[in-house]
C-alpha cells in the first residue's frame, strides 16, 4: 500500500505538469547527507534529486525528492533509498510575513525496520525577510523509533543573498522524540554559497549535541551527529 501511495503521488507531479504552473528539476552531490544535523549516510557522500511543481497564482505546490542513504541498513533493515512526497500551500499572511502550511511523507522502500522508518509530518512555517520559523509534527512514528508518535522539529532560519551570486544562512533546530528523551537533540549550521550559474556550490559547518549513543552509527561506531563541514554542488534546472 505505501509503494502505491508512492507511486500516486510521483505521477500526480508530472500530471501537474500538464497543466498550468512552474515545473522544476534540482539535482546535487553532497559530501555527506545531513538531516536535522545527523548523517544518513554514514558520514559518506550522497546523491540526491527531485522535482517540483508550484502554481504561482494560488501559492498550491507539490514535489518529489530523493536521496542515497545508508542508516536503513545500519539499523538492521534494508534499503538504499529515501524518497519524500510532499504537498502543502504557500502565499503572504501580510504585507512583508509570508506562510507556508503542507503535509511530508517520507518512504523507505524495503527498510523492512519495526517500527517502519516510514514517516509523516505536517508543518507549519512563517517567514518575513530573510527570516523562518518553523514546526514539524509526526502524526506516525517518527523514523523507526518506537511509541514516537506526535515528535516535533522547531528550526528557524536566516538566509540572505549578499551579491555577486553569494549567499549566507544560519540555522538551528531542536528535535523532540516523543517517550525516547536520550533521542532528542538540537541541531546548528553555518553556510556560505556561490553561484556559479552552471552550478551552485554551498560549504556548511553542521553539528549537533545528540546523545553519542544515541546516534552512532550500528557499521563502524562512528557518531553520526558530530560537527563537521558538509560541501554541496546543486543546480536547478
Amino acid at each position: 500500500m505505501k509503494h502505491l501511495i508512492l507511486a500516486t503521488a510521483i505521477s500526480a507531479v508530472f500530471a501537474a505538469h500538464a497543466h498550468a504552473g512552474d515545473f522544476s528539476l534540482n539535482a546535487a552531490a553532497v559530501s555527506d547527507y545531513r538531516y536535522r544535523g545527523i548523517s544518513q549516510t554514514r558520514l559518506q557522500s550522497a546523491l540526491q534529486g527531485g522535482a517540483d511543481w508550484v502554481d504561482s497564482g494560488s501559492g498550491l505546490y507539490v514535489g518529489v525528492w530523493a536521496s542515497t542513504i545508508k542508516w536503513t541498513k545500519d539499523a538492521g533493515g534494508g534499503g538504499s533509498t529515501e524518497w519524500d512526497i510532499y504537498a502543502g500551500k504557500r502565499g503572504d499572511i501580510a504585507e512583508g510575513v509570508s506562510y507556508d502550511v503542507g503535509v511530508l511523507g517520507y518512504a523507505y522502500p524495503s527498510n523492512g525496520l519495526n517500527p517502519s522508518a516510514n514517516t509523516l509530518e505536517l508543518y507549519g512555517q512563517i517567514g518575513s525577510g530573510p527570516f523562518t520559523l518553523k514546526y514539524s509534527h509526526s502524526t506516525t512514528n517518527l523514523f523507526g523509533f518506537a511509541d514516537s508518535r506526535h515528535s516535533g522539529y522547531i528550526d528557524g532560519t536566516f538566509s540572505k543573498e549578499i551579491g555577486e551570486g553569494y549567499g549566507v544562512s544560519l540555522h538551528a533546530g531542536h528535535q523532540q522524540v516523543k517517550h525516547n528523551s536520550k533521542a532528542s537533540y538540537s541541531d546548528w549550521k553555518a553556510g556560505i554559497s556561490k553561484d556559479f550559474g552552471v552550478a551552485t556550490v554551498t560549504l556548511a559547518y553542521v553539528g549537533t549535541n545528540a546523545d553519542r549513543n544515541a546516534y552512532a552509527s550500528p557499521a563502524n561506531g562512528k557518531f553520526t551527529g558530530r560537527n563537521a563541514l558538509q560541501l554541496m554542488v546543486a543546480k536547478t534546472f
